[in-house]
């Protein structure tokens, strides 16, 4: 006998291979990330195009609107030479978000190639490696990148190179503990007895096994980054003002907090937002890729 279904009996309609309702229960129960990754996207709508959000200076001063309180002009108010803090907090997207990708991207390539060496390398050079991986990490990061930048001076180049290689060696030592694992593979040993080179083997087997975790350790790690670059740019060690820089926002409006608190309050939500989104996003990507290990 068949059995013909009707039009309320048919399956659901499908979405990657998911049926409908099961989507929406998804997004229905994770408000959270939906959250996050609408921030975010707003905020790279902020880095590229800040006009479309902010159409003003961020440098234009008016001495007579010197605090003013936010108001239908002046969203969130001004500051004490009189630009827009919206204007200025927008514009500032750009500036934080790129010291964050630049000190990340240095952290990731340099822990990659590292930890990449250390899980190759011969075990002094590895047991070398790791003792200094170890040695770096046990410094706080602010604190590290702030010993960099009295080195090197205060600066946006130096504040990138400082945090880059502050977060390079957590990223090396994932790199190295993934690297001893994927070495004793038996597709690796299998690949030596076949002859194939060594450059050839860590390229075409090796490294692409290697770099999983990577993406997403970079993800939480800009947020760490962006979070780094504000605190010490509130301590005078990054771009210097006028830049409508997050951090040295933050130091400039402390000296009004009492007469004029919406100067420092929104360049500290748009920090603390950032890095809460950016941790959102990386966390849901890393209990994926956890399960997707599994």
């Amino acid at each position: 006998m068949t059995v013909t279904l009707g039009p309320a009996e048919a399956p659901a309609l499908t979405l990657a291979g998911q049926p409908v309702p099961a989507v929406r229960r998804r997004f229905r129960t994770r408000p959270g990330l939906l959250a996050a990754g609408g921030y975010l996207i707003l905020l790279a709508v902020a880095a590229v195009l800040p006009t479309a959000l902010a159409p003003g200076d961020p440098l234009a001063a008016d001495p007579l609107a010197v605090l003013t309180a936010p108001s239908a002009e002046h969203w969130f108010g001004t500051d004490h030479l009189g630009r827009d803090v919206w204007t200025r907090v927008v514009h500032g997207a750009a500036h934080s978000l790129t010291i964050g990708v630049a000190a990340t991207a240095i952290a990731v390539t340099g822990g990659v190639l590292l930890g990449l060496l250390a899980g190759l390398a011969h075990r002094v050079a590895d047991e070398a490696l790791s003792r200094s991986f170890d040695a770096l990490s046990a410094f706080p990061l602010l604190l590290l990148a702030l010993l960099l930048i009295t080195v090197a001076g205060p600066g946006t180049v130096s504040l990138i190179v400082a945090i880059g290689i502050a977060t390079l060696p957590h990223h090396a030592r994932v790199v190295r503990g993934q690297t001893l694992l994927v070495r004793r593979a038996a597709y690796v040993e299998q690949a030596v007895t076949y002859g194939l080179s060594r450059h050839r083997l860590v390229l075409r087997h090796v490294l692409p096994n290697v770099v999983g975790p990577v993406p997403v350790l970079a993800v939480i790690g800009l947020g760490e980054a962006i979070l780094a670059a504000a605190g010490l740019s509130f301590l005078g060690m990054g771009p210097q003002p006028p830049s409508p820089e997050w951090g040295s926002m933050l130091s400039e409006g402390r000296n009004y907090l009492q007469v004029a608190w919406w100067i420092s309050m929104l360049p500290g939500v748009a920090v603390t937002a950032t890095v809460v989104a950016l941790t959102v996003v990386g966390r849901h990507w890393q209990a994926r890729f956890d399960g997707r290990s599994r």
